[in-house]
C-alpha cells in the first residue's frame, strides 16, 4: 500500500508537468509573493533566503522558501509544502529540492520528500539525479524543436 501511494504521488507530478504550461508553476512574481528573509550559509554557499507564498492554491505551487546563491544568482534549494495535495489519501507533504550548476544551467540533483498518508502513515522518498550529459540537437533548426511545431 505504501509503495502504491508513493507511485501515485510521483505519477501525478509527472502527469502535471507534461500536461500544463510550465509558466503556471514557475518560481516567478506571476505565481508567488516573495519576502526577503536575509542571508544564510547553505552547503558552503552564501545565499539569499526568500519566503514564497503562492497567489493561488493551484496544483504544482508550493508554500516555502528558496535559497539563491549570492554570487551567481542560481537557485541552490527550494523547500516547503504543496498548497494543493495531489491525492485525498495524502494528508501532508514536505519536500527539499537541491540544485547544482552544471555548465550554464541549473539542474535538480536531490529531492527529499516526506508524505503522511491517511491509511499507511509516513512515506519517505529520496531521488538523486546526477551525471547530466549534453545531448546534441538533431533538428534542422536548433532554435525550433519538433515539440514546438504545431500539427497541421
Amino acid at each position: 500500500m505504501k509503495t502504491n501511494v508513493i507511485v501515485r504521488l510521483l505519477q501525478s507530478e509527472v502527469d502535471h508537468l507534461q500536461k500544463d504550461d510550465p509558466a503556471l508553476n514557475a518560481i516567478s512574481p506571476a505565481n508567488y509573493k516573495f519576502s526577503y528573509k536575509g542571508l544564510s550559509l547553505l552547503q558552503g554557499h552564501l545565499v539569499h533566503v526568500y519566503q514564497l507564498k503562492p497567489h493561488q492554491k493551484r496544483a504544482g505551487l508550493f508554500k516555502g522558501r528558496i535559497y539563491v546563491d549570492v554570487y551567481t544568482g542560481s537557485l541552490v534549494r527550494a523547500e516547503g509544502k504543496p498548497v494543493k495535495s495531489p491525492s485525498l489519501f495524502i494528508k501532508k507533504i514536505e519536500f527539499v529540492q537541491d540544485y547544482a550548476d552544471i555548465g550554464p544551467f541549473t539542474f535538480p540533483v536531490h529531492i527529499h520528500s516526506e508524505a503522511t498518508a491517511r491509511i499507511v502513515g509516513r512515506a519517505v522518498v529520496d531521488i538523486y539525479q546526477r551525471d547530466y550529459q549534453p545531448v546534441a540537437n538533431t533538428t534542422a533548426n536548433p532554435a525550433v524543436s519538433a515539440q514546438q511545431i504545431p500539427a497541421l
